[in-house]
């Protein structure tokens, strides 16, 4: 566990919350992650449209855990084989009327948000993974145009970290940290630092 090291006092399941790319071979029960996608159910939403859509495949089921790992970047794949569980994120980028829905990554982003600490708060770590192929998944998984490809997370229970070869290793055991809050949040408008 890394607890993050925080300035101003935030709920620990916050601080509690992180991203490691070590894995126990621990499986992840299926009522366990029907809980953690109601919890992403719960998120806010433009509309309330739910824009969220995950195709999810467990690591015992071997073809479709391939499928989703084969998307993924060289970079992400010797250490994201190892997850009991990888999830396909999507946003659906159009309301039920056809309209564009302008909010969607958003909300998806809301909703991910929301399932991770819902898995801290079991016991759970995830990572999400940015580095993967969007063509690949959007063809391999016949994804219609209004279904975007966003993220791929990988969820389970902590590893060791020794697992993990470089430079995955060394990322595992770095300190935490973040850009303080007066780097982000400004009253009433933004420096021209910022706007430049």
């Amino acid at each position: 566990m890394k607890p993050a090291p925080t300035t101003y006092p935030v709920h620990e399941l916050i601080r509690s919350r992180w991203s490691p790319r070590a894995y126990a071979a621990t499986p992840v029960a299926q009522d366990t992650l029907n809980q953690v996608f109601e919890a992403a159910s719960w998120a806010f939403s433009a509309m309330n449209a739910q824009p969220w859509q995950y195709i999810y495949a467990h690591k015992a089921d071997a073809e479709a855990f391939q499928k989703i790992l084969a998307t993924l970047m060289p970079g992400n794949q010797p250490w994201a084989k190892n997850a009991p569980v990888l999830i396909l994120a999507l946003a659906n980028t159009q309301f039920d009327n056809g309209q564009p829905n302008g909010a969607a990554l958003h909300d998806l982003g809301a909703a991910n948000a929301t399932l991770f600490l819902e898995a801290t708060a079991l016991g759970l770590h995830g990572h999400v993974m940015g580095g993967f192929d969007r063509k690949k998944a959007r063809r391999d998984f016949h994804l219609p145009d209004h279904l975007t490809p966003v993220v791929v997370l990988a969820l389970g229970y902590l590893g060791d970290a020794e697992q993990l070869e470089e430079p995955f290793l060394s990322r595992e055991k770095a300190a935490r940290s973040r850009k303080p809050v007066a780097e982000f949040a400004f009253q009433n408008e933004l420096p021209v630092e910022v706007l430049a």
